[in-house]
């Protein structure tokens, strides 16, 4: 809450309008019965009462008022205060209901006052209104007191003791009203800011779920891009295959258009995959399924492209989470990707290693190095590949090979102690050549 604008309580609302209605209502009927009561039993504390229309008339006036204690709390206090004060100067005999009336009008005055410093104001001043009438009360009926107390054996007299008694009840009785109306405003204004706290949590994480949906979103576009790009360059470099054999060696020509037939088919079921994500919120690594585990079987189209593909793993190959798998999937997926369209490659070489605590995915090719993701900056598929690296806290080496073609080479971090480190001579795995 903005401390520079004091919270405003908001108005009741329409059932507690209701209940104060009913309140109201009950009030005065008390009062009606209370003064029945007094006058049945001869109680006229404060001398000679009125004629009953009147008695009857002050009575309802006492407890009407308390209808508007929360829609209207200060003119309700100030109009109870003041009948309150008339009705004791002609002598109603009505006092326990008024009194309470005035109590639960100081109290919601501290409630529901809108303006703090107005409400505020208001009852200490009828607070002091009512000491104020009660010393003068005290006063213009200090004689009748005297004559009607009874004789004490105490060490004050019995007047002194009465107008100490009444004090301190007054006291009481007006600080209760007082401190409890804050009390409960206070309360209310607690529960008004962990209602605002519970609306900026909700709507933090509805920004937060949007968030999450559009990163989502933004990933299964880079998903889309790897796997449309994949499979196009494959088809394309198929079919300029097929297109220079047509006429001399159809056989080879069939075979490429076959190729291009499967990468289609093959494009489309994961399109297919993928926009099943789409439409489900389950996540999208383990509904595509693939890993390291597939890397062989993404390498087929490239040697179905005429490319001379070799393949090993070094170490023992160790548990991977899945999320890594994916990525190191994706890396060597965008990788060749970008060799069969960019590099004019004869050659490719994919290593996985399983080193101590790495995973280190690396794919080599011997094309031309012009091109412009040598410089690691270039292309929609390199700034996925170094987002995917990154998400994992691991590093990504794109660029040249001095000696000539093109390396791409990722390392993921594992939880791994037991993968021992390897090297080249401890290759295991499997090799490919393509034709």
């Amino acid at each position: 809450m903005d401390s520079a604008r004091p919270w405003v309580r908001p108005g009741p609302t329409r059932q507690q309008r209701q209940r104060d209605l009913y309140l109201g209502l009950s009030m005065a009927a008390l009062g009606l019965l209370s003064v029945m009561l007094s006058t049945s039993m001869g109680s006229f504390p404060l001398g000679t009462p009125p004629p009953w229309p009147e008695r009857l008339a002050w009575v309802v006036a006492g407890g009407l008022p308390l209808i508007w204690r929360r829609s209207h709390p200060e003119i309700s206090t100030v109009v109870l205060a003041a009948i309150f004060i008339t009705a004791q100067v002609r002598h109603s005999p009505e006092v326990p209901v008024a009194s309470a009336g005035l109590f639960i009008a100081v109290y919601s005055l501290g409630v529901w006052g809108r303006d703090r410093r107005l409400s505020a104001r208001i009852r200490i001043g009828v607070i002091a209104a009512m000491f104020a009438w009660l010393v003068i009360g005290a006063g213009m009926s200090i004689a009748s007191i005297e004559s009607d107390l009874p004789d004490g054996s105490g060490p004050i007299s019995p007047f002194v003791a009465a107008v100490i008694t009444t004090v301190l009840f007054n006291v009481a009785f007006f600080l209760l009203a007082y401190l409890l109306g804050n009390r409960t405003w206070t309360s209310a204004l607690r529960q008004h800011e962990l209602e605002v706290q519970a609306e900026e949590l909700r709507r933090s994480r509805a920004e937060n779920a949007e968030r999450a949906v559009n990163q989502e979103r933004v990933r299964i576009a880079r998903e889309l891009h790897d796997v449309v790009a994949h499979h196009v360059s494959v088809m394309g470099v198929q079919a300029s295959a097929s297109r220079r054999v047509m006429d001399r060696d159809p056989e080879k020509a069939k075979t490429a258009l076959a190729a291009v037939e499967q990468s289609a088919r093959t494009a489309v079921d994961e399109l297919r995959r993928m926009l099943g994500v789409l439409r489900n919120a389950g996540a999208a690594d383990e509904a595509l399924g693939y890993g390291l585990e597939q890397v062989d079987s993404l390498l087929q189209g490239a040697r179905d492209a005429g490319l001379a593909v070799e393949y090993k793993i070094y170490g023992t190959p160790v548990p991977v989470p899945e999320s890594i798998s994916l990525a190191g999937y994706r890396v060597v997926q965008e990788a060749m990707t970008n060799t069969i369209k960019h590099a004019r490659a004869s050659a490719v070489d994919v290593r996985i290693r399983y080193l101590r605590r790495e995973v280190e995915v690396e794919v080599t090719d011997d094309g031309r190095t012009g091109r412009a993701a040598s410089s690691g900056t270039g292309g929609l598929g390199l700034i996925g590949m170094r987002e995917r690296v990154a998400a994992h806290d691991g590093s990504l080496e794109v660029g040249a090979r001095p000696a000539g073609g093109f390396r791409v080479r990722a390392r993921f971090p594992i939880a791994q102690a037991d993968a021992g480190d390897v090297s080249p001579g401890t290759a295991s795995g499997r090799a490919g050549e393509g034709s």
